[in-house]
């Protein structure tokens, strides 16, 4: 068998990246990918970014590529919890996963879902607070990986909190495992491995912010081989109302 390269990020498309796929095989997986974040931590890259930046009553977290929605719903029993009153709104470009997300977060009023691609003119300049990914970011490549990291950064006002994966040998064999072990769907064993080889060591992460003109950020390593990475835009960076990144 092949070892599989960890030094540079691989090009090969996960079976996820087809925005048609339906109901028979979106729901399972959502399914299963709730389960996983649970078990390895994923959502505390998010609560450690939050206490960072200390969220405030009224503020509009989207989350880009939220899948079935399972980052916005512990978000809103995060902030239930310390009676912070936010409106949540999840973006992502295959209708099945929104439908599921819509289905799964009814006791959520807080919560509402754009089906949209999120680099279409939909998402308008400043028009949340701080913008989110969880597992997304890895499916561009590196010259759209920094469009898009710019695209969030001009359609938030003040920051954009990543949650991706570190590319490491360690955390390819073991959600190999996990999956295997746990996972009944051939899909979710497939694009879990081929996730990590697509994902980030932290220098490169660091050449990409620079070539995209970011300088306020802050790229931490977390359990279980994330990535947060922190990024100031729009009020954060000083500039008033003007977000830098608004025209790019």
């Amino acid at each position: 068998m092949e070892m599989p390269d960890f030094k540079h990020r691989s090009s090969e498309e996960e079976m996820m990246d087809d925005f048609s796929l339906g109901h028979e095989i979106i729901d399972p997986i959502m399914d299963e990918l709730e389960v996983v974040n649970k078990l390895l931590g994923g959502y505390d890259v998010f609560f450690n970014a939050f206490k960072k930046i200390g969220i405030k009553d009224g503020m509009r977290i989207s989350d880009w590529g939220c899948g079935g929605g399972d980052s916005l719903r512990v978000i809103a029993k995060w902030a239930r919890k310390r009676n912070l009153k936010i409106s949540l709104v999840g973006v992502d470009a295959t209708e099945s996963a929104i439908e599921y997300a819509r289905e799964r977060s009814k006791d959520f009023p807080e919560i509402s879902y754009i089906l949209a691609d999120v680099m279409s003119d939909q998402l308008l300049p400043d028009q949340f607070d701080i913008v989110i990914s969880s597992l997304f970011t890895h499916h561009f490549t590196d010259p759209n990986w920094i469009r898009l990291i710019q695209k969030m950064a001009g359609c938030a006002s003040t920051y954009v909190v990543i949650n991706d994966l570190h590319r490491h040998w360690f955390a390819y064999h073991s959600i190999g495992i996990i999956t295997y072990v746990f996972s009944r769907s051939e899909m979710v064993k497939h694009d879990s491995k081929l996730s990590v080889l697509r994902s980030f060591k932290r220098s490169e992460i660091d050449q990409m912010l620079k070539a995209g003109g970011f300088k306020n950020y802050s790229i931490k390593w977390m359990w279980a081989f994330r990535w947060q990475v922190c990024i100031e835009s729009g009020k954060k960076l000083g500039t008033g109302n003007k977000n830098p990144y608004k025209q790019r």
